[in-house]
């Protein structure tokens, strides 16, 4: 039975829908896509013209999971300063588990926590603004303004 659905939401763009009610650390979802270095993601991005909104999810060893080639709806997870997942890596794997019980409909979110070259430039801290409107929201994706 399936326990996700992708669909539009209130918070931006698609997310990620629980269909059932989900317990407190049950995987949900493997986060899946071509598994790269950040060189070449960067390069592929550049070269097509993508900039800001990306599906790319670092490994701690340095190569990156690419979820817009082979990818799957665990990359319409959106953030939320307050989240109600986690992401757990394991064997260069991540996979997304729920930290608390999640109710049927409910939208599930992960905390981005990203990096970028230059967080204090205006234009990319505008550009990763968090839209999560929970309490104690941070207002930023990146992972300085925690």
């Amino acid at each position: 039975m399936r326990r996700v659905i992708v669909r539009q939401s209130p918070v931006h763009g698609k997310g990620v829908f629980a269909l059932r009610v989900l317990t407190a650390g049950e995987r949900v979802l493997e986060y899946k896509g071509v598994i790269t270095g950040w060189r070449e993601a960067v390069r592929r991005y550049r070269r097509e013209g993508i900039e800001g909104h990306t599906f790319l999810f670092g490994l701690s060893d340095g190569r990156v999971i690419d979820g817009s080639r082979g990818g799957n709806s665990a990359r319409w997870l959106n953030h939320a300063c307050a989240p109600n997942c986690e992401t757990i890596e394991d064997a260069g794997r991540i996979f997304i588990h729920t930290l608390r019980p999640i109710g049927a409909g409910e939208e599930l979110f992960i905390e981005y926590l990203l990096a970028v070259d230059d967080p204090q430039d205006e234009d990319t801290r505008r550009q990763y603004a968090c839209r999560c409107s929970t309490v104690g929201c941070r207002r930023s994706m990146l992972a300085d303004a925690a």
